[in-house]
């Protein structure tokens, strides 16, 4: 069944991309879905809709597109620029896959069946507060009753949760940008591209012009040395594994673009595309003739169950433009407290 569901989104990727016959076909659908979350959208506008202002400024860090786009680098890069501006940082995420129905802490230590991959993972990166609720208003409001020092709010995802009010919404896209331009199912977008936002970034390993958005920043995705998995202190350079045979494993979002930063270091990788959250419940190594098995961060902090010597873990930093974090403190800096 996974294989199955693995194909019809393999095959949804590729027909978002141009308008064929299929995404035509599916137009029908496409308006009546947005026809839907436009209404949302205007019953918060309204006010029949109440969101909620937790009396702390909000940032959203989100994407109007389905799929990765380098949301959780961007947050972890977000945070740590917040803290050198004299913010103390909290961060509020849905916890996709999270087995969890009230608001929680998220440990370095948690497990990421409960706490979900990315707030595991960004809690390991940042050291800060992490909270995971369906309810995003719930899950800052017990941050920030937990935290009292806690003085903002960073959202990973989001975006379309409009009960959390927020002062600040960036809006992060790959290199597919907004594929087709439809609304799903005909097209990738959640919502129009011409939604409106405080600032749009692009984060496009194959080409760094620009599309002409208002307060648009390329964001630029560094990758580290890779670290091993059993004795994280092991460090190797990327271009150590040139002369091995490398299986590129991952399953994020957008795992081309995991497998383009490792060809553009140097290497020829063999690639392994797993479904993005892939539980990693068994090894689906074991069949692999590899010197090294190269994984993304948010892989690793699910590979707590078994063991293989083979695996390295490729760290990636995220580096914003100093005009965009200048946008976002001037823009929470203006905003009065509650």
């Amino acid at each position: 069944m996974s294989g199955l569901k693995s194909r019809i989104e393999a095959r949804l990727a590729r027909e978002w991309q141009r308008r064929g016959p299929l995404a035509w076909a599916l137009t029908p659908f496409a308006c009546l879905f947005g026809a839907i979350a436009a209404s949302r959208r205007a019953a918060f506008a309204l006010g029949w809709m109440k969101s909620v202002r937790i009396g702390v400024p909000v940032v959203v860090v989100g994407n109007v597109t389905v799929g990765g786009t380098g949301k959780t680098p961007t947050v972890i890069a977000l945070v740590d620029a917040l803290r050198s501006a004299g913010f103390t940082p909290g961060i509020v995420s849905r916890g996709y896959g999270a087995k969890i129905t009230r608001a929680t802490p998220v440990t370095p230590a948690s497990p990421a069946q409960l706490a979900g991959d990315e707030p595991l993972l960004i809690a390991r990166r940042t050291g800060a507060p992490v909270w995971v609720c369906p309810d995003r208003v719930a899950a800052a409001e017990a941050l920030c009753a937990a935290h009292t020092d806690v003085d903002i709010i960073v959202s990973d995802d989001g975006l379309q949760h409009y009960r959390l009010a927020r002062d600040v919404e960036l809006v992060v896209f790959d290199h597919r940008l907004g594929g087709n331009g439809f609304l799903l199912p005909a097209g990738p977008l959640r919502e129009p591209l011409s939604r409106r936002r405080d600032a749009t970034l692009i984060n496009n390993p194959y080409d760094r012009t620009l599309p002409a958005w208002p307060d648009t920043f390329a964001l630029a995705l560094t990758p580290g040395d890779a670290w091993h998995l059993e004795r994280p202190t092991l460090r190797r350079p990327l271009a150590q594994f040139a002369g091995d045979r490398v299986l590129a494993a991952a399953g994020i979002g957008a795992p081309e673009r995991f497998f383009a930063t490792l060809r553009a270091a140097g290497l020829s990788p063999a690639t392994r595309a797993l479904p993005d959250h892939y539980a990693y419940t068994t090894n689906p190594f074991t069949d692999v003739d590899a010197d090294a098995i190269l994984i993304t961060e948010k892989d690793a902090v699910k590979l707590g169950s078994w063991h293989d010597a083979r695996i390295w873990v490729v760290p990636v930093e995220a580096a914003l433009d100093h005009r965009l974090i200048a946008l976002v403190v001037e823009k929470v800096r203006g905003r009065s407290p509650a």
